[in-house]
Order: C-alpha cells, then structure tokens, then sequence
C-alpha cells in the first residue's frame, strides 16, 4: 500500500512542473524556469531531472535561501553560476555551457529568478552546441520574453565569436525596454 502511494505521489509532482514559472522544455534532457519553491525542487527531482543549474545571485530578494543545500539533500547536482543582470558575459555563458556539456545526457534544468537568464542562455545553448535552428530558439526565447539591448547584445556576440548568425526569417531582435 505505501509502495503505491509513493508511485502515485511521483506521478502528481511530476504534473507540478507546469507550476513552475514560465517552465519551458526544450528536449526530454532539458528545460528552463524561474525559481522554484522548495516542494517544486523535490516535484522536479521525481520528474526525473539529475541536475540543476541556477545562475542568478543567491541574495536576489526571489532567491530560495540554502537551495544548494535542499538541492544536494534531494540526490540531484547542484550548480551555480552567478550572472549580473545588466552585466551577463560571454564568460557565464560559456561556464554554463562547460557544464551542460560535461554530462548532456543529464536531465538538467536551468533556472533564474523568471527564466530571462534561462532562456537566453538556453537559447544560445541550444543553437550553438544542439543545431536547433534560430528560429526554433527564437520562438521559445519570445515564449518567455523579449531580450533587452543588454541580453540581445550578448546573444549577437556570442553568435558571432561562434560563427553564428541571429538572423532568421520572422526573427525580430528588436530590443526590449530594459526590464
């Protein structure tokens, strides 16, 4: 009797994701958010993911306190890569990048504060290293939100130091105001 409680407690959890703010799949290994709650972290290990990346400030007033802590209690890898919000580089991007590649068969979710962050890196992760196509990125990055000046300009930048051109059909980088 409690072997099938736990099963269907995993099953419910597992419908939760869809809780978790502006939850994006992009393939069965990988998805975006922004900040989970603490039972949204354990909805997210019994869905099946082994990793988490988090690359906002700990200190952000969203921030969960000690999720490092409540991430590894859960069995899951935890990393964290800080990036400024008005100061993203090129550098975090490609830390994060380092990361997903030292294991791209495990299911990772990365998350932000809103999936901003998120998304843009998934973005460019996505069509760097995945060969989804600009356009298909795009239309999940516009999903959750247009990039302002600072974020397009990231993304164009580390497009082109990868020999990538943002341009697509239907593809609008016209920036958005800063958020």
């Amino acid at each position: 009797m409690i072997v099938i409680a736990l099963s269907m407690a995993g099953a419910a959890s597992a419908q939760d994701l869809s809780e978790l703010v502006n939850y994006r799949a992009y393939s069965p290994v990988f998805a975006s958010a922004g900040q989970p709650t603490e039972p949204q972290l354990a909805a997210i290990r019994d869905a099946g993911f082994e990793r988490i990346i988090y690359i906002a400030y700990s200190d952000q007033p969203k921030s969960l306190p000690n999720e490092d802590r409540l991430v590894k209690n859960l069995g899951l890898e935890y990393v964290h890569i800080p990036v400024e919000w008005n100061a993203p580089t090129g550098s975090d991007f490609y830390l994060f990048a380092a990361a997903m590649r030292s294991a791209p068969e495990k299911r990772t979710l990365l998350h932000c504060q809103v999936n901003y962050r998120a998304s843009a890196f998934s973005f460019l992760y996505r069509v760097i290293y995945e060969d989804v196509p600009v356009a298909v990125a795009k239309a999940d990055l516009n999903s959750v939100w247009t990039p302002n000046e600072t974020w397009r300009d990231l993304i164009f930048a580390v497009l082109a130091e990868n020999g990538v051109s943002p341009e697509c059909e239907g593809c609008d980088w016209t920036p958005a105001p800063d958020n």
